[in-house]
């Protein structure tokens, strides 16, 4: 646990001119007319620097080494840092001006600073947070609302959303956050960016201002994978390593079933990249709620439930809430003894929540630990060494400027359960933009396991440009605006199908075949599959038929020769069962298992 950080504030100089404020909105794809309408309809001005920073500085580098010697690796590059990073000289403002006043100004620069300064970059102010780094949704009532440069009628998302603008709207190369319950991830996927949020623990939180100790994590936002590698080796001090692929792609299948647009505009994309990529072996699919409330038993005891004593809550929910507890806890011992001595005026969101936190016990406060515990062993043991796990970030578009707190509340509700994934476990994400839909960002999150920093950021590179290509596919296609194909939904239920079967579900696995058939019954493959499934149940005569209709569609399909022959000689149909496996060695000559299935029949009927 950290100490009360102090940091932060004398006024700078705004640097960015006007021409190339002018030179940025034409970048963004905003004429002069576009920023008078959208200005109208948000009822304020929009300024040069979208309400980005509170303090302009300047923090530079140290000189470059002289030639033959390489330049640092951040040369000639600008950041800026949220305003809880501490840099000496300055009051750490924490988005509360009663904490400006009542802290002196920090005697050192936080060290996760300093080291993107001595790699060569230039630290050029500190941008808006969320009052005391509370909430995910980027407004602050002391210092305004960050305007979003991608969706200026949107929320920008926090609670680093000046860091976040910063990127987007290209005043400087990249920025530095913290994300405990979503500061970084949710205003990277608002504000069409990059957003990665290590491993927790991969980077020093000394000189932040702590939210939540056992959640914070220092996190970088960029626009480019290139630059988000190229800083993420700097502060994590990576050293050169081989490039590794992914073995395993799992799509959280019932995490994309959150989303408020068609599932589609971003699951086939990611499909469609790694496929492309990796080829389909690659690509899996899980029900993620089910597997942590299989694997993670502590959650339990974060269930709701209703009257009559039914739980009503997802694990993907109890995990959520476990997170909130942790985090509202976590705030309140930290900073509750200030907020009540200087009776600082909060807003009315944090002082409503932490009313309702009450005293929590030790007992619930140890089971948060325990879910952490469980909850990141239980993504290991899915992800392994090179596995990606694919969710959403957050399952909302924006939601609009103003909008009412239900409103509000109802998408942190959801966004709270994707988001918890990785802050109770540890493990390191990395939000991805997909273009837009209705005018708003869209994205999708992979996540590696703990410790797999390198990894996820090597997997970003790799298929960053694949997933704009596809994304740029499914705008021009109009998909955004279309439900899944038969076909596409069909080859979903197929995977959930063979997940089953690998884990000898058999009638869950008959039940998604049969779904995939009914979706597209032009495909063998399926047939095949539920016959494959019937005969482990001793549904021989279900397994014959699906064979032949299987061989009806695809008279070159082997395995449904084998399948049926299988069939046929379980049901003493031993002629026809000879026929099959004879069909199947026609094929394929060299498969074992037909020559040894004819060999055996011909022993005993000769």
């Amino acid at each position: 646990m950290f100490g009360k950080n102090q940091k932060k504030q004398q006024s700078g100089k705004t640097m960015a001119s006007s021409s190339a404020i002018t030179n940025m909105w034409v970048l963004l794809g905003l004429g002069l007319a576009g920023i008078l309408l959208m200005t109208r309809k948000l009822k304020k001005v929009i300024k040069e620097d979208f309400g980005a920073f509170v303090v302009r500085l300047h923090l530079l580098p140290p000189p470059p080494p002289a030639p033959p010697k390489a330049p640092h690796p951040l040369s000639g590059l600008t950041f800026a840092v949220s305003d809880i990073f501490d840099i000496d000289g300055y009051v750490t403002g924490f988005g509360n001006p009663e904490w400006e006043k009542k802290h002196e100004p920090a005697s050192r620069t936080a060290p996760v600073v300093s080291t993107a300064v001595e790699g060569g970059a230039t630290c050029v102010g500190k941008t808006v947070v969320d009052e005391m780094a509370y909430s995910i949704n980027g407004d602050n009532k002391h210092f305004g609302e960050p305007t979003n440069p991608i969706a200026p009628t949107r929320i920008s998302g926090g609670s680093s959303s000046g860091a976040a603008v910063a990127v987007a709207a290209n005043l400087v190369d990249f920025s530095l956050g913290s994300d405990a319950i979503g500061g970084v991830r949710v205003p990277a996927a608002f504000c069409g960016i990059l957003g990665f949020r290590p491993s927790y623990g991969a980077l020093s939180n000394m000189g932040t201002i702590p939210v939540s100790p056992s959640l914070d994590t220092v996190g970088w936002f960029a626009k480019d994978p290139s630059m988000l590698r190229r800083v993420g080796h700097v502060l994590l001090q990576l050293s050169y390593a081989d490039t590794r692929s992914p073995r395993s792609i799992v799509i959280a299948d019932d995490c994309f079933q959150l989303l408020k647009i068609p599932v589609n505009r971003v699951v086939q994309v990611v499909i469609k990249s790694t496929e492309k990529l990796f080829g389909k072996q690659v690509l899996k699919h899980t029900n993620l709620d089910d597997y942590l409330g299989s694997k993670v038993p502590s959650l339990k005891q974060f269930n709701e439930k209703s009257k009559n004593g039914e739980v009503k809550t997802s694990s993907l929910g109890s995990l959520a809430n476990a997170m909130l507890l942790l985090q509202r806890h976590e705030f309140k011992y930290n900073h509750g003894e200030w907020i009540n001595s200087t009776k600082s005026v909060l807003d009315s969101s944090i002082t409503r929540q932490l009313q309702e936190l009450g005293e929590a016990t030790d007992a619930k406060v140890d089971n948060c630990q325990l879910v952490w515990n469980e909850t990141r062993s239980a993504l290991h043991n899915l992800l392994k060494e090179d596995g990606i796990l694919v969710i959403p970030t957050v399952a909302d578009l924006p939601p609009k400027v103003g909008a009412k707190d239900a409103i509000l509340e109802e998408y942190q509700r959801r966004a709270f359960s994707l988001l918890s994934i990785a802050t109770m476990s540890g493990c390191c994400q990395v939000s991805i933009p997909l273009g837009l839909h209705d005018k708003c960002p869209v994205s999708v999150s992979f996540v590696a396991r703990h410790g797999a920093d390198r990894f996820l950021l090597d997997t970003v590179q790799t298929m960053y440009p694949s997933l704009q290509e596809q994304a740029d596919i499914a705008v021009k296609s109009g998909s955004s605006n279309s439900v899944l194909s038969q076909e596409e939904s069909a080859e979903i239920a197929k995977e959930k199908g063979n997940n089953s079967f690998k884990d000898k579900q058999w009638q869950k696995a008959i039940g998604f075949y049969t779904e995939a058939i009914k979706l597209n019954g032009k495909n063998a493959t399926y047939y095949s599959n539920r016959a494959a499934a019937y005969l482990e149940l001793g549904s021989y005569h279900q397994a014959e038929d699906d064979c032949t209709a299987a061989i009806s569609l695809d008279k070159k399909n082997v395995k449904s020769y084998l399948r049926r022959g299988t069939a046929r000689e379980m049901l003493a149909f031993y002629k026809e069962a000879m026929e099959d496996f004879g069909y199947a060695l026609v094929l394929e000559p060299t498969n074992k298992r037909a020559s040894q299935a004819a060999d055996r029949l011909r022993k005993l009927f000769p």
